[in-house]
């Protein structure tokens, strides 16, 4: 992005044509910073406002814009004469200004939408008058990718002041306002910005600045955008990476650490609050060793990935909540080895065909196994005694379309078949009775007694007949 102060003598502007539009007259004005490029369109009388405030506070000669004329203003002729004029009264404006840039000027010039200085310069007055009140009622602060940009290079510049600034304009209320931000949001692009030529996901930044920071959501930002993550490893509890093209958790993990390689790291990566992740959306086929970085974690989302086995995570002892939906799993096998205690199994829209592999997960309570391949309904008989077990979806399976599916998943999980939620509903008394009829036959084929018949003083034996 542009840096005027380090390429002021790399600076020019053009006023390159005129258009018309709704019957007015707009002249489009080219500005060059190094190899940074935009433009902005003004009308004439933008340009007599300009003058006129640089004539009275800047010493700016009266008489360098051209002069106004009523009669055939219109005349391409007149148009053309009109823009060399402005152009060359421009390039004398900007070379008179060039040292101090005036605040007037850079924002005539747009300098403060492409322009570090310039950004920050508004930025920090919008904190220096909404900045308490943005930490008070936000519920999450947005900061564009070329902000974040010009922060981290702002830091790494003594940058001296282009003309005697308000203190509203002081770096060190952005810095204060990072300092106390709790939860973050940063959106990429790659559109170019504007006018110009800058694409903000081309423009690296570092999270250094914030240092209270508890959640992060990163969108459609490259982790090669990110050069260092500062002390989030010590405050961070929720983090959002998604739709970032990502194949590796470690891509933002160990975003700033050179060597990633397990026996090369300390305690000093370890993501020590860190409870909750999201690295959905992206292209992670593998679950990869620096999840062990994150013992902490109670929440990992790793939806619409490439995913395809399970590896073991059985060390990350709180993981409760496991949401593998949208990815490329098919057999799902010894499960109760890799995970632990696992409360909540979301392998929705996925390519399963047997519930085998979740049979010993004792602590699941919830396991939706919608939109995959499920196709015979005994599968149940794996998960039926599980104790904890309360919600199951199998909808959008073969099975589901099966004759009477409801009842007969139902049935399995007998004396608890009344709490179970079977696609988010509980069985009604119809299908409790109907459930209850086909386990009595179920039992009565296995050569045993139904339990609502057996009596301590019943003189028939159903177990001979």
């Amino acid at each position: 992005m542009s840096s005027f102060i380090n390429h002021r003598n790399e600076s020019t502007v053009s006023v390159v044509e005129a258009s018309a539009k709704d019957n007015v007259t707009f002249y489009k004005i080219v500005i060059k910073v190094g190899s940074v490029q935009w433009s902005v369109l003004h009308r004439y009388s933008d340009f007599v406002d300009l003058n006129d405030k640089l004539v009275a506070d800047h010493g700016l000669a009266k008489d360098l814009l051209p002069p106004k004329k009523v009669i055939r203003n219109k005349s391409p002729k007149f148009v053309e004469q009109r823009r060399e004029a402005l152009d060359v009264y421009l390039k004398n404006v900007f070379n008179f200004l060039k040292l101090s840039m005036p605040t007037i000027l850079a924002h005539f010039l747009d300098f403060h939408l492409y322009d570090i200085f310039f950004i920050l310069q508004e930025l920090a007055k919008k904190l220096f008058l909404d900045g308490d009140k943005l930490l008070e009622c936000e519920k999450t602060h947005k900061f564009k990718p070329i902000e974040l940009h010009a922060i981290s290079e702002r830091l790494k510049m003594a940058c001296p002041q282009t003309e005697t600034q308000d203190k509203m304009y002081d770096f060190s209320h952005v810095l204060d306002f990072c300092s106390q931000v709790r939860s973050l949001s940063i959106e990429g692009s790659y559109e170019k910005l504007g006018t110009s030529n800058i694409i903000p996901n081309n423009l690296q930044f570092d999270l250094i600045p914030f240092k209270a920071l508890l959640e992060l959501k990163i969108m459609g930002v490259p982790m090669s955008c990110i050069t260092s993550v500062g002390t989030l490893r010590e405050t961070l509890v929720s983090l959002s990476v998604l739709i970032a093209s990502v194949v590796s958790l470690n891509e933002f993990l160990l975003v700033d650490v050179l060597h990633k390689e397990p026996s090369s790291l300390a305690d000093t990566v370890i993501w020590k609050k860190l409870s909750s992740i999201a690295f959905a959306s992206n292209n992670i086929n593998s679950i990869d060793w620096a999840i062990k970085l994150v013992p902490k974690l109670q929440h990992l989302n790793l939806s619409s990935n490439k995913l395809d086995q399970l590896c073991d995570i059985s060390s990350l002892h709180q993981l409760q909540v496991l949401n593998l939906s949208m990815n490329r799993f098919q057999l799902c096998e010894n499960w109760h080895a890799k995970i632990g205690n696992i409360v909540k199994i979301d392998l929705s829209q996925n390519k399963v065909e047997s519930l085998r592999g979740f049979s010993r997960l004792y602590s699941l309570q919830s396991l939706d196994l919608s939109c995959n391949l499920v196709t015979d309904v005994e599968e149940v008989q794996y998960i039926c005694n599980l104790p904890c077990l309360e919600y199951l979806r199998l909808t959008a399976n073969p099975v589901a379309s099966s004759i009477d599916y409801r009842v007969k998943v139902i049935e399995q999980f007998n004396s608890r078949m009344t709490e179970i939620y079977l696609d988010n509903e509980k069985a009604s008394e119809k299908e409790l009775d109907t459930a209850l009829v086909l386990q009595a036959l179920r039992i009565v084929k296995e050569g045993k007694t139904p339990s609502f018949l057996q009596t301590s003083q019943t003189s028939h034996n159903f177990n001979k007949s």
